[in-house]
């Protein structure tokens, strides 16, 4: 799937339809598209321009370790491509949203975290706690977490597959006045 030529679709239409998308947040999301290039072709990794928010999407096994809520190295490694970008959206807003599966966390996960939301929400904390660390300031970023409670598609059968897919950390660019 060629990600550049849909995404210059897309700006193209939406410029057409209503001006929605500035130049600043196409160019955005084209940077992003190629940091992310090989993430994106292995399915990991999903960008999208939606209502005047960009928002890029990564399964959790690329960040964090399986039944855990620390970034690993690997995460800290797709984070820093995207860090560049991230700092030049000067003005935006940064919402690291974390999500989990319908699964109940297991006995040792209970030990930390007493369910799916709290290990979501510690999850985007997580992740808002290393782009601080790498310079984008604290007044821009905020954390939520979402448990299972907005599956990608709610009328999707209950997969492995879909489960995989809903257990992500969104990152999302938008207006400051958002």
């Amino acid at each position: 799937m060629n990600i550049i030529r849909t995404t210059l679709l897309a700006a193209a239409c939406s410029m057409a339809l209503g001006g929605c998308v500035s130049m600043q947040e196409y160019n955005e999301e084209k940077d992003l598209n190629a940091q992310l290039q090989a993430e994106v072709d292995a399915d990991k990794v999903t960008i999208q321009e939606q209502n005047e928010e960009l928002t890029v999407s990564m399964v959790n096994e690329m960040l964090f370790p399986s039944a855990g809520a620390e970034l690993d190295a690997n995460g800290k490694k797709v984070l820093d491509k995207i860090i560049p970008t991230l700092k030049e959206a000067g003005d935006k807003r940064i919402e690291v949203r974390g999500y989990t599966d319908s699964v109940p966390i297991g006995a040792h996960l209970k030990q930390q975290y007493k369910s799916n939301w709290e290990l979501s929400t510690a999850r985007a904390t997580s992740v808002v706690e290393y782009l601080q660390s790498k310079g984008i300031p604290g007044s821009r970023l905020s954390a939520r977490g979402f448990g299972e409670f907005q599956p990608l598609d709610a009328k999707a059968p209950d997969t492995k597959d879909t489960r995989a897919k809903n257990r992500r950390t969104d990152i999302v660019l938008m207006a400051p006045d958002r």
